[in-house]
């Protein structure tokens, strides 16, 4: 209701000056209740992160200097058993000599290893038939037909390359993710 005095654009409610007020304060109460719901949901959010132990055993450093020509050791990674094999280079040659046309899982030994590091193999330590340890690690464990690993559960046997050559496996040990961060030491992970 406009009086004669008070033209209807300055009557509260119907001016621009009150539209912008109310976007404002529609605008102000939007984005609190959006900080509230972040801050409500952000420990269910954060509890679905990876533990503190789990994080810092993403990566593992291996000192390769005490391992001598012809050893393995195991190592743990993520829970996991990693083979770690300082080869001769006759062992190299005979797996490079292999016909990969042979193979269940045809692989090259050179895609097994880090070019410039050929004698060393790094694979997981699970048979990838049903999760399994092989042996072949340890001094005095039988390596199989191969001279590689042999899992004693079902009798799978792998080359000194890890590829599969007899038994249920399906494929080869798994080569998990590694560098070299000098020359006698590597990181997993």
């Amino acid at each position: 209701m406009a009086t004669a005095d008070t033209p209807a654009a300055a009557q509260p409610g119907t001016t621009e000056e009150g539209v912008r007020r109310r976007d404002f304060i529609h605008i102000a109460t939007g984005a609190f209740v959006a900080g509230g719901g972040v801050m409500a949901a952000w420990p269910f959010i954060s509890q679905m992160n990876p533990a503190a132990d789990t994080r810092a055993l993403s990566t593992v450093e291996v000192d390769l200097a005490p391992i001598a020509v012809g050893q393995a050791i195991k190592v743990m990674w993520q829970g996991k058993p990693v083979f770690v094999r300082n080869r001769p280079a006759e062992e190299v040659a005979k797996e490079r000599a292999v016909n990969v046309s042979e193979l269940r899982d045809p692989q090259t030994d050179q895609e097994r290893v880090k070019e410039g590091h050929d004698n060393w193999l790094v694979t997981l330590g699970v048979c990838t038939h049903l999760g399994c340890v092989p042996l072949g690690a340890a001094q005095g464990e039988p390596k199989g037909e191969y001279g590689g690993y042999f899992c004693p559960c079902h009798g799978s046997h792998y080359d000194a390359s890890g590829r599969i050559r007899k038994g249920p496996a399906p494929t080869n040990l798994e080569v998990p993710q590694y560098a070299f961060k000098t020359p006698t030491s590597i990181v997993i992970g």
